[in-house]
Formats: structure tokens, C-alpha cells, sequence
């Protein structure tokens, strides 16, 4: 009682400031992403030349951790899903935050690529609990009408790590890969406990309603009124459902294959280590402007039409990306690509809470991004063992391009299951 007490006083003072504080939480969970992603997703690349010099390995056995990985999208997400719809965001971001800094470390003592694996397994379950299905929902609790603005900023900070991306470089090389580990987690631990500490679940409780809408007695919140819920299970039998899998399993498969292996690919073209690790940085720079610029025209025009034009974006920047040798492939690249990816990650969430309502959008966004995760591990495992057996990476870029531009199609076959004024 206390506890809500003093956070309806909260609510009032920033209520009173004209901030609503589900910006607060958008604030608080971008800054999480931001941290999480710059060092496993997008800043992972820069660890893999440092493993494969010191152990030996293949590129096709370390970029398999990205892809176990990847398990916080895949087994974990709609377990995960099905937990925060359940228990709320809150404590599954703190247990999260707590086991990706407890990842990093014990990743820094890696002696065996059993031990590697191992590791990273505790780190794709620590970063399932704290981004993506989680943050997410807590986000979706928050807005209905503001949906792809407020996702967009919550999905910026993925796209912000490049930030980071530089500084990990520079410190790999100045106190090396073991030690940079280390300050990385013991960083995630100061900067993740705090803001999990922000993060409150379904605004009723606190007297608003999404987008920060005033309940008044007891008014029934519209979402309420106006949409139908269907069960579950027939929403995961619903052909939009699928389309909508089959679309990211896709997608995934070329974004993380492409980041994993940047820095390889483009140091195997001639290219330094120094400028790769700045067109890295600036692949999930580039990519915040598809996800607030594409959330922001989801808000405003039709949803799938936006998503749809994200992915032909990708295919074209999938193309460009096949010719890093021009300076003006590697700008077309970073034009198209990353605004592309960044925007289509923001409008499926968009599209889950607008078309099949937020009763069940944990759940079901956890049971699309284990679809995805599939093609997540798939995409770098495949573009390793390509690399390794023939030396070049372009035959499945070019593979990717044909892909993606197929996959759009299903978009636009996405149609809404609620009643909805």
C-alpha cells in the first residue's frame, strides 16, 4: 500500500510537469536496450577476431553463440511471454539485468568453447528478461494511440548502442577482450537495477489509461469496450498471425547475419578494423531513424503498408551491401539497411497491439520472436559456414536480397482480428 501510495504521487507530480510517466518507463527500458544490445547484439562482432586469434576457433563456432544468443527471442521468449503477461515487466527486468552482468563476467573466463557457449546461454536468458518481449509489453501497457511513436523511442536505444560500439573496440585493444568483459558487466549492474526499479505495470491501477488518458469513477477503459479479445489459441491460428512469423523469421535471419559478421565481411574486402567498427557503430545509428520515423507514420497511416516499405528498404541495402568496395555502396548501405530493420521491428509491435489488442500481446509477441529467433540463429551460423567453405560472404548476401523482397509480400496479406471503432 505504501509502495502505491507514493507511486500515485509520482504520477501526480509529473502529471502536473505534462510528462506522463509511461515516458518515464520508455526512458528508463531505452536506456537498458541501449546497453544490452551494444555489447550482445550489434558490439558482439568486434569480440570475434580477438577469440578466433587466441583460441583457434572457426568463424562458424563463434558465431554460433550468437546465435544461442539469440535464445532470448527464442525457447525463452514465449515462456518469457507468457511470464510478463502474467507476473508484469518489473521483476523479470531486474532478474534479466542481474544475469546478463553475471554472463559478461563469467564470459571473461572463458578457457573452453563448451564453457563460451555456456555463458552465453546465461546471457541470451539474462537479455530475454530484460529487453525485447519485456520491455516491449511494458511499453504496450502504456499506449494504444501513441503505440508506434512510443515503440520507436523504446527501440532507439538498440539502434543509440552504436554509441558504444567505438569505445568497446577501443577498449578491447587497450585492456583487452577478458578485462573489457568484465567492467562491461559489473557496468550493466550499475546502470540496469536502478531503472528496472522504474517500471510499473498496466496504468489503471494508478487512475490513467494508455497514452495518459484520465479514468474518471468507474469508467470503463475503451480498449474495453471497443475490441473483442479472441482466446489464444485461435490467435495463433489466425493466417495474419503467420504471416506475420514467417516475416520475421526472415528478417531476423538477415539482421543478425549481417552484424555478426560485419566487421569479418568487410575487414576480408580490405577494409581496416578501425573504419568496419565505425560503419558497425553506424548501422543501429542509422537504424533509429527508421524506428521513430517509420513508428511515427505507423501512428498515422496504415500499418502494414509502413512495415511493408521497411522491408523493401532492407532487400535494396541487402544489395548495396554485396559491393563494400565503393565508398557510395557502403552510404546506400547505411541509407536503406538499418532505417529498414530498425523500422519493421518498431510496426510489429505496433501491429500486434492494434490488431490483436493488449490482453494477449505478451504471449503472442513472445511466440513471434521464438519464430524469428530461428532464422536469428540460422542467419549468422549460415553466413559463417558460407565464409568458411568458400571464402566469400557475398553468395549469401545476395541470397538474403531475394529473400527479404519475397517476405515483404506477406505483409501486406495482414489483416486485423478485432472489432474496433
Amino acid at each position: 500500500m505504501i509502495q502505491s501510495i507514493s507511486f500515485q504521487d509520482v504520477c501526480l507530480r509529473t502529471a502536473m510537469g505534462r510528462i506522463f510517466y509511461g515516458w518515464w518507463i520508455v526512458l528508463s527500458c531505452f536506456t537498458i536496450g541501449l546497453y544490452v544490445s551494444s555489447i550482445l547484439f550489434f558490439g558482439f562482432t568486434a569480440f570475434i577476431d580477438p577469440l578466433v586469434q587466441e583460441f583457434g576457433w572457426s568463424y562458424t563456432q563463434v558465431s554460433f553463440a550468437a546465435s544461442l544468443r539469440g535464445l532470448e527471442m527464442g525457447i525463452f521468449a514465449p515462456l518469457v511471454g507468457f511470464l510478463v503477461d502474467r507476473f508484469g515487466s518489473r521483476h523479470l527486468i531486474l532478474c534479466g539485468v542481474i544475469c546478463v552482468g553475471l554472463g559478461l563476467i563469467l564470459l571473461s573466463y572463458t578457457q573452453s568453447l563448451l564453457m563460451f557457449y555456456g555463458a552465453f546461454l546465461l546471457l541470451g536468458f539474462g537479455a530475454g528478461g530484460c529487453t525485447s518481449v519485456v520491455t516491449m509489453a511494458a511499453v504496450g501497457n502504456w499506449f494504444k494511440k501513441k503505440i508506434g511513436i512510443a515503440l520507436g523511442v523504446l527501440s532507439a536505444g538498440f539502434g543509440a548502442s552504436g554509441l558504444l560500439i567505438p569505445f568497446i573496440v577501443w577498449l578491447i585493444e587497450v585492456v583487452h577482450w577478458r578485462t573489457t568483459l568484465i567492467l562491461l558487466g559489473l557496468g550493466m549492474w550499475v546502470i540496469g537495477i536502478p531503472l528496472s526499479f522504474v517500471v510499473r505495470d498496466k496504468p489503471e491501477t494508478y487512475g490513467y489509461l494508455p497514452d495518459g488518458e484520465t479514468a474518471k469513477g468507474s469508467h470503463v477503459p475503451n480498449e474495453k469496450r471497443t475490441q473483442k479479445p479472441i482466446p489464444f489459441r485461435e490467435a495463433l491460428r489466425n493466417k495474419s498471425f503467420l504471416y506475420l512469423n514467417a516475416a520475421e523469421f526472415i528478417r531476423m535471419m538477415l539482421v543478425t547475419g549481417v552484424t555478426t559478421h560485419a566487421m569479418p565481411y568487410l575487414g576480408s574486402m580490405g577494409m581496416s578494423r578501425t573504419t568496419a567498427g565505425l560503419v558497425v557503430a553506424g548501422i543501429p545509428l542509422t537504424s533509429i531513424v527508421g524506428r521513430i520515423g517509420l513508428g511515427w507514420l505507423g501512428d498515422h497511416h496504415e500499418k502494414t503498408r509502413i512495415m511493408f516499405f521497411s522491408f523493401l528498404m532492407m532487400g535494396v541495402g541487402m544489395l548495396t551491401f554485396c559491393y563494400p568496395q565503393q565508398p557510395w555502396m557502403i552510404f546506400f548501405f547505411l541509407f536503406f539497411f538499418p532505417p529498414g530493420f530498425g523500422g519493421s521491428m518498431v510496426l510489429r509491435g505496433a501491429i500486434l497491439r492494434e490488431y490483436f489488442g493488449r490482453s494477449l500481446f505478451g504471449r503472442m509477441l513472445g511466440v513471434i520472436m521464438g519464430s524469428a529467433s530461428v532464422g536469428g540463429i540460422m542467419g549468422p551460423t549460415l553466413a559463417g559456414f558460407v565464409f568458411d567453405t568458400t571464402g566469400n560472404y557475398q553468395y549469401v548476401w545476395f541470397a538474403f536480397s531475394g529473400l527479404i523482397f519475397l517476405s515483404s509480400c506477406l505483409i501486406l496479406r495482414i489483416k486485423t482480428v478485432l472489432d474496433t471503432p
